[in-house]
């Protein structure tokens, strides 16, 4: 396990270094916005496609992979919605809260997932979690924008205008261009290959930044009922589930350890903008978000020696 934790350490550093940034007013608070949009409209996805381009899908088990993936987002959605009138009726939670505990509970930060993977596996690794993205990206998005519609009292539902959001986001678009090509035994010129490469390789170490600028220290020392929800829903409820499933269907090794890291990692940030801009609770996501990359970077070596011990 001391050998995982060495493995991410350096990546916690770089989020360290992303709060340090912004908290000293070295890359002003407001800056931060224009890094967060070049990493998700050009970078990301220029590292997603390249990287399913790429990839050698012969030795992943995609039926059951792919099962297990649906199987995640539909049990924890399904836990989720169940939980709401619990909470309600025991905590006397309000809905902006119950949104924001929702989606920092789905949601995942496929970044740092991408760059502990990248560290531990290489690009055998970097195969699975960007099929990841293809699977359930598109699903949680769109269940998420779905969830905040419902639970608002001024948004209305719009199924075309959701549908037009979800296939809109490049994310999305990469990963599908990155199938296509791949699967398709499409040919490509060499200069456009290094070019999206090129692109790629200034991802991680950007977004990595970006996530520890974006870490709200005040709003996760006032710590509440709810934040703990999205917390340990998150980092323990998840990865339970996720593990459970991969028992069930037999994937094993590192296919299972690099599910468990992308079960494990912490919300992803532009959660906080859709509570902000949908009548969620902006505070509460910012409060969560915090506390789980903290907590992480010690729940995630746990998670994957486990792993290591029990999916074989």
């Amino acid at each position: 396990m001391s050998a995982v934790f060495q493995s991410i350490l350096p990546i916690f550093a770089i989020v360290v270094l992303g709060f340090g940034l912004r908290k000293s007013n070295f890359v002003a608070a407001d800056k931060w916005q224009i890094v967060d949009e070049l990493c998700f409209w050009v970078l990301f996805p220029a590292l997603l496609a390249g990287t399913l381009i790429n990839a050698d899908f012969s030795q992943v088990e995609l039926g059951a992979v792919t099962t297990v993936m649906l199987l995640v987002v539909a049990g924890t959605t399904s836990a989720l919605l169940l939980a709401y009138p619990l909470l309600r009726r025991i905590w006397k939670i309000q809905k902006p809260q119950y949104t924001t505990v929702f989606q920092t509970v789905s949601r995942y930060h496929g970044f740092a997932a991408l760059a502990i993977v990248l560290e531990l596996f290489g690009d055998a690794g970097t195969a699975i979690i960007a099929l990841s993205f293809a699977v359930m990206v598109p699903i949680i998005q769109f269940i998420n924008i779905v969830v905040l519609v419902s639970f608002s009292d001024t948004a209305k539902f719009n199924f075309s205008t959701v549908m037009l959001t979800v296939f809109r986001n490049p994310i999305f678009l990469s990963v599908m261009a990155g199938l296509i090509i791949n699967f398709g035994g499409i040919p490509m010129w060499k200069p456009i290959l290094t070019f999206v490469d090129l692109l790629g390789s200034a991802a991680l170490g950007l977004s990595l930044l970006a996530l520890g600028a974006g870490l709200s220290l005040k709003a996760a020392l006032n710590p509440s009922k709810e934040m703990w929800a999205g917390v340990l829903g998150r980092l323990i409820g998840v990865p339970l589930l996720m593990g459970t499933l991969c028992y069930f269907f037999g994937v094993g090794g590192m296919t299972a350890q690099v599910l468990l890291i992308f079960a494990s990692v912490p919300a992803a940030m532009n959660g906080y903008v859709l509570a902000k801009k949908m009548g969620g609770d902006a505070e509460l996501y910012a409060s969560v978000a915090t506390v789980q990359t903290v907590l992480c970077f010690m729940t995630i070596p746990a998670v994957i020696w486990i792993a290591s011990q029990v999916l074989v």
